[in-house]
């Protein structure tokens, strides 16, 4: 049933009042944004970090090299009212490069605090690095962890290349500058430069092992040839130290490290208050945007009289 021209009307004022009101409020949000970015004390009080608490990084998919994230770890470690931190993992891997910055991000951080490690369904290679540091890992009997190692792959297209007839030239300063590389074939002394290159890096993860775990050089490459354990066989191996999620790890905080299981937790934030307050800003007013003028009158209210 068509509406009559009065609750067209009633319905247009409604709006604009309402559109008054969040234009104030948006100002409001943001003159306090602008207002706890320039005063330390009043973002602290906002954000509600002056109270002590636990600090939760979660890592989830790829593992990359991200400066904020570090950056947000340097402030959880200089911050007097974090007590500890638990590493949240679920990762399959990612860069050694960035398995290695989180890694000495958190062993600074567990030389002043303590720090536990919880695995989710998959923490393997650069997973698995990244809790090295910790004073206790857990693990679900399920995980999915280990696969200890380093891989460099690349493809070679020369055979399609010389089928449609394409033929790459290559300029390069060293023997080694194109290698590898998908335009020709891995040269053995190429193979053999870019072996070293892997090997250096399993050496250093190797020994990433060996000290966060406290184990035998010998036992930790007879597991690092790249084979992923389940939880449980992780633990009777030693790469982990118990079976649990995040409840057991707050238990053991409590019980070795005195930190009070119902003290709250708070994620690490990568992004600064001002950038979090300013996009649910816009994210809120572009949502009641889209709901009201598509979701009530649709397109055809932008043509209304």
């Amino acid at each position: 049933m068509p509406l009559d021209a009065d609750l067209l009307l009633d319905r247009r004022r409604l709006k604009r009042r309402l559109s008054l009101w969040r234009a104030l409020a948006v100002v409001a949000i943001a003159a306090v944004a602008v207002a706890a970015t320039w005063q330390p004390d009043l973002r602290a009080a906002i954000t509600g970090s002056t109270g002590p608490h636990l600090a939760r990084l979660t890592l989830q998919g790829f593992i990359g090299d991200d400066r904020k994230l570090l950056e947000g770890l340097d402030r959880a470690r200089r911050d007097a009212s974090v007590r500890g931190v638990i590493v949240a993992i679920d990762s399959p891997g990612g860069s050694v490069a960035g398995g290695e910055g989180l890694y000495r991000a958190l062993t600074r951080i567990a030389a002043d605090k303590p720090v536990v490690a919880v695995m989710g369904g998959t923490a393997a290679s650069a997973g698995y690095m990244v809790a090295l540091p910790a004073a206790r890992i857990f693990a679900r009997e399920a995980t999915v962890t280990g696969s200890i190692g380093v891989i460099l792959q690349n493809f070679e297209a020369t055979e399609l290349m010389a089928r449609l007839g394409v033929r790459a030239e290559t300029v390069a300063s060293g023997v080694f500058k194109d290698q590898p590389s998908p335009f020709r074939p891995l040269t053995e002394e190429g193979r053999a430069e870019l072996n070293r290159v892997v090997l250096d890096l399993y050496e250093q993860f190797v020994g990433m092992v060996v000290a966060g775990r406290r184990l035998e050089p010998m036992h930790v490459r007879a597991l690092a040839d790249g084979r992923i354990f389940t939880g449980r066989q992780a633990l009777s191996l030693g790469l982990i130290d118990a079976i649990g999620g995040e409840p057991e790890a707050r238990e053991w905080l409590a019980a070795e490290r005195e930190i009070p299981a119902n003290l709250p937790v708070r994620e690490i934030e990568t992004r600064s208050f001002t950038e979090r307050t300013f996009g649910a800003v816009v994210g809120a007013f572009t949502k009641g945007l889209v709901n009201e003028w598509l979701g009530v009158d649709r397109v055809r209210a932008l043509w209304q009289p």
